[in-house]
């Protein structure tokens, strides 16, 4: 069972699930999560290798995104929550992107922020450094050189720092294990425009999201159910650096695909 938060469970408010990216853990929504459960009940969940999930190891040979998405699916029926809203921030947004695909009918919305569909040329050579070195080289060494990359401007430090030290909290075997799932990142996305048609999807990426925003831009021109919205003068972990945009923004997107509203809702 991964480990989850459950907050605000209140009677005709729908429920919100968050997704947190790699290094992170739920820590990464601290500001969302007082305007969030103003009109949701929200679940943060802790994916594999993160805060007291399982480790990696316990899924063996099988370990993928897939499998996450799965896992995180299981979760959800724990809590007895059939469909529900969710935001994902960049790997969240990749394993979002599968949940979608497998079980597009638990799924009321989504928001994808710093979402990742594809690496460019200059990701990949990255990855293939990362691979290069992760036998001889601290795991921390490598999350480091990636997040200042990812992240390398002044206004990004904030969110650049967050990530740092939540990354920290990670064991060796669990980073190098989904730093080997990064090849499959295209597969993530690959037929999510067919087949996630009917759900109402937001992508929210800063102006300076240089790895990932020119292709994510060119990927979802194909996905009727999509939408995108730029935060300028912003890096790849916009919820923490321009967080006041990102909530504004967000929650008038989850609002307005709501079914039911909610007494905070209609007032």
């Amino acid at each position: 069972m991964l480990e989850y938060n459950v907050y605000s469970k209140v009677d005709g408010n729908e429920d919100l699930v968050l997704l947190h990216g790699i290094g992170g853990n739920s820590n990464v929504f601290y500001k969302q999560l007082k305007y969030y459960r103003e009109y949701f009940n929200v679940i943060t969940i802790h994916l594999p290798g993160h805060g007291n999930s399982p480790a990696l190891e316990a899924y063996g040979e099988n370990f993928s995104q897939n499998v996450v998405a799965q896992e995180v699916l299981k979760t959800l029926d724990f809590l007895e929550v059939d469909r529900a809203h969710f935001v994902g921030v960049s790997l969240g947004s990749v394993i979002l992107h599968h949940l979608m695909k497998i079980s597009p009918h638990r799924v009321t919305s989504a928001v994808l922020a710093g979402a990742i569909t594809r690496f460019n040329l200059f990701s990949k050579f990255l990855l293939f450094v990362g691979r290069t070195i992760k036998s001889i080289t601290p795991h921390f060494w490598i999350y480091y050189l990636f997040a200042h990359i990812i992240m390398p401007k002044a206004n990004h430090k904030k969110s650049r720092d967050t990530f740092i030290v939540e990354a920290k909290k990670m064991r060796r075997e669990d980073f190098i294990g989904w730093f080997n799932t990064f090849s499959k990142v295209a597969h993530s996305y690959d037929l999510v425009p067919k087949l996630t048609k009917r759900i109402p999807k937001l992508y929210v990426s800063g102006s300076e999201d240089h790895l990932f925003i020119n292709t994510l831009q060119k990927d979802i021109k194909h996905d009727v159910s999509a939408t995108f919205k730029m935060i300028e003068k912003c890096g790849h972990v916009c919820n923490i650096e321009r967080y006041k945009e990102f909530n504004e923004i967000t929650i008038d997107f989850l609002k307005g695909n709501c079914k039911v509203k909610s007494a905070k809702q209609i007032s």
